[in-house]
């Protein structure tokens, strides 16, 4: 029996990685751009599959009702990864919060009008694991991103209400469409072309020196073939609605990735990458100038820790080293020419 998917974003890191993985299943593979003019050919290139019958590309927008029936019309699943993330914070966090929120309720209207049977949610570790005092604790499945918290940033806030949003709405209208939701922490490994995810700035930065020392923050680290393996497996494994799946490693500070650049990487590759931790009063500092660091500066010495113990065990998963994926996602930057070094 032929299986289609709608994959939102297919330009995306990790829906780029995931719609390949989805063909190596034999999916037939539905995907929207917001320009198909400017990303088509770009995306079958980068997928080594042109062939217009298993992916077909349609252009549709998280705040617009275009082109969204034509490119959900006989699809049975969907995997909803676009969402708006931006390096820099904007000045209106509802930059962010209303096309998150929007688009993946609009995703959702049209996946249960089109008899969708399962609905697979791109969320984030933002919606599980913000807005807590402790500097070190760990999160599962069942916790929730406290949104009014004083520390909390437009990207946290977006992915919760989000997500919040679309739970809220299947209980209301989803019927027997079924809704999974997979969490994944800081996802890097390599990537495809220069125009790279925003979520491999930590590495960037760290290869090209901006960071002359690594501030104290820290991440859970997985990687983007092992978050785009999970949601396959939301996608075809059966029972699993109302789920939600944490996808994510170890936890990792920013010095942490640097000693593992140093130690994978030949000498001339790695010259610029800091060997110290930046003074907390420093990054103070810095962000009396740069609201980017303004906005993280509150992260400053904690750890978060993420128990994926459900993930592992529901559906037998794992991520592989975190060294790995930083390393091959340093290859990658330098290889197409985002780092000079």
């Amino acid at each position: 029996m032929t299986k289609t998917v709608l994959v939102t974003g297919g330009t995306g890191y990790i829906a780029g990685e995931l719609i390949r993985q989805l063909l190596a299943r034999d999916w037939t593979v539905h995907t929207t751009v917001r320009n198909k003019a400017r990303s088509e050919a770009k995306l079958r290139q980068r997928l080594s599959d042109p062939d217009e019958t298993r992916v077909k590309v349609f252009e549709a927008e998280l705040m617009s009702d275009d082109g969204w029936a034509e490119a959900i019309a006989g699809c049975s699943h969907v995997a909803h990864v676009a969402s708006p993330i931006a390096a820099s914070t904007p000045k209106d966090e509802n930059e962010m919060i209303v096309p998150a929120r929007e688009g993946t309720l609009r995703a959702l209207r049209f996946a249960k009008e089109a008899g969708v049977k399962r609905f697979v949610q791109t969320s984030s570790m933002a919606a599980v694991a913000y807005g807590r005092n402790e500097k070190e604790y760990t999160v599962s499945e069942a916790d929730w991103t406290d949104i009014t918290h004083p520390d909390i940033y437009p990207y946290i806030k977006s992915k919760t209400i989000a997500e919040r949003a679309a739970r809220d709405w299947v209980t209301e209208h989803g019927g027997d469409m079924e809704f999974v939701s997979v969490n994944p922490s800081m996802v890097l490994g390599p990537v495809d072309d220069p125009d790279f995810s925003p979520s491999v700035e930590a590495v960037r930065q760290l290869l090209s020196g901006e960071v002359p020392m690594a501030p104290d923050l820290g991440f859970a680290i997985v990687d983007t073939r092992d978050t785009a393996e999970l949601h396959v497996k939301c996608l075809e494994e059966p029972g699993l609605g109302g789920e939600r799946f944490l996808a994510a490693g170890r936890f990792y500070k920013f010095i942490d990735v640097a000693r593992m650049l140093k130690e994978g990487l030949p000498a001339k590759h790695t010259k610029k990458v800091p060997t110290k931790v930046m003074p907390n009063f420093l990054v103070h500092i810095l962000s009396l100038f740069n609201e980017g660091v303004r906005s993280i500066k509150s992260e400053l010495g904690k750890s978060r820790h993420c128990d994926v113990s459900h993930t592992k065990e529901r559906l037998r998963w794992e991520t592989r080293p975190a060294q790995e994926s930083v390393i091959d996602c340093a290859k990658s930057l330098i290889e197409h020419g985002v780092v000079k070094v």
